[in-house]
């Protein structure tokens, strides 16, 4: 008989038992949520109160941004010309370190919260515009985060003046890193607008070809100004502006027509009035011009034609030269070229401008510093080495 088979069936695994979660008490819950959303309230209304300016103590204070926390950025856009076509422009912005400026703002009590406002300004696209601009500002407290921007930027009535004296004599350089100094416009900034802009002045047409800002060079007239502080590129034309406009007010039709009369330019005359005003105070110009002027008129066997003045070489290596540079290969060395140099190498004063044009009447081809601080003249050549001997062997003594 068969034996009947059994089939074995696993016992049966032990059911888990499932943790029950323990819920938080919901009296707990809600005090949680009323506790995080007081604390959320509370930092949105000190940081609206932040924002907008809203109860705080009354404050003022004056600040200032300087041009080296600026940084020039170019950017490209479109305009329409007069014929009605788009036309691709590039324009030059400085943007703020707003890092800086929060800093600032925070330190004088102005605002509590300097990443607050750090992100305001980088919603409101204040760093990419270029709103801010260099320049002394009076703020307070009464300013939301919007006044504190505009009242900083090249368009506000509060941007601040400076006196700016230029001295006679100073190059073009000198002249914008004294700016710069001031925190009239920056260095970068000057040079491009005077390369690019077209100044409508008769005297700069034809003669000085846009392309290099050495071509304002002679014109940007020495004196006392007022100039508004920081602004981009526009307010850098309005700055040079307002010189050449005061060398267009000091060098009248009048002085123009006697440049005619003598058979120069108006470039030639300012360009001999600057080596005048390089070489020797207002003491002894008028002599100083009359051996250029032998020079460049009458010249003898010794000069030929070379004007031999150390101030050009000086001008184009723009450092103090030696002997090895008297063969430097320039248009400005005067001891290689004969006749001018291409351009001014300073801004003259009007005692110089005067003198070149009015030149005293000698037969002097030299001049030489004598131990005494004054300009010694001699005919000839010989005639200044045996002063120099002379002076040379008093000061051994």
């Amino acid at each position: 008989m068969p034996q009947e088979s059994h089939t074995s069936r696993p016992a049966p695994a032990p059911r888990r038992r499932r943790r029950r979660r323990k819920r938080m008490n919901p009296f707990l819950y809600m005090l949680l949520v009323i506790a995080t959303s007081a604390v959320l309230a509370g930092l949105g209304w000190l940081w609206a109160g932040d924002v907008l300016a809203l109860n705080k103590p009354a404050r003022e204070a004056t600040v200032t941004l300087p041009t080296s926390i600026f940084t020039d950025r170019e950017v490209k856009g479109t305009s329409t010309d007069k014929d009605g076509n788009k036309v691709s422009t590039t324009s030059t912005i400085s943007i703020a370190d707003v890092d800086y400026v929060a800093d600032l703002l925070k330190d004088n009590g102005l605002i509590d919260y300097k990443p607050l406002f750090k992100l305001f300004c980088s919603v409101t696209g204040v760093e990419k515009k270029g709103k801010l601009s260099p320049g002394t500002y009076n703020l307070s407290t009464d300013m939301d985060y919007s006044a504190l921007i505009n009242a900083m930027s090249a368009r506000s009535g509060s941007r601040s003046q400076t006196t700016v004296t230029i001295p006679e004599g100073f190059t073009i350089d000198q002249i914008f890193a004294l700016l710069e100094e001031e925190g009239v416009s920056t260095v970068a900034t000057l040079q491009k607008v005077a390369a690019s802009y077209d100044f409508k002045f008769s005297f700069l047409k034809g003669i000085i070809p846009l392309g290099d800002y050495h071509r304002l060079e002679g014109y940007l007239f020495p004196d006392t100004y007022e100039f508004y502080m920081g602004g981009g590129e526009s307010a850098a034309v309005q700055v040079l502006n307002k010189m050449i406009l005061r060398f267009d007010q000091m060098f009248p039709d009048a002085l123009r027509q006697q440049c005619v009369d003598m058979g120069y330019s108006i470039h030639d005359i300012v360009t001999i009035a600057s080596l005048i005003e390089k070489e020797t105070d207002g003491k002894d110009q008028t002599h100083i011009a009359s051996v250029i002027y032998n020079r460049l008129e009458r010249p003898n066997s010794e000069t030929v034609g070379m004007l031999q003045i150390d101030a050009t070489l000086v001008y184009a290596l723009g450092r103090q030269i030696s002997q090895a540079d008297y063969t430097a290969d320039t248009p400005y060395n005067t001891y290689t070229n004969p006749g001018l140099p291409p351009g001014p190498i300073a801004s003259p004063g009007m005692v110089a401008l005067n003198s070149a044009l009015n030149p005293a009447s000698t037969n002097d081809y030299y001049y030489v510093l004598g131990n005494d601080g004054a300009h010694h003249f001699f005919k000839t050549h010989q005639g200044q080495l045996d002063f120099i001997a002379q002076q040379a062997a008093a000061a051994k003594k």
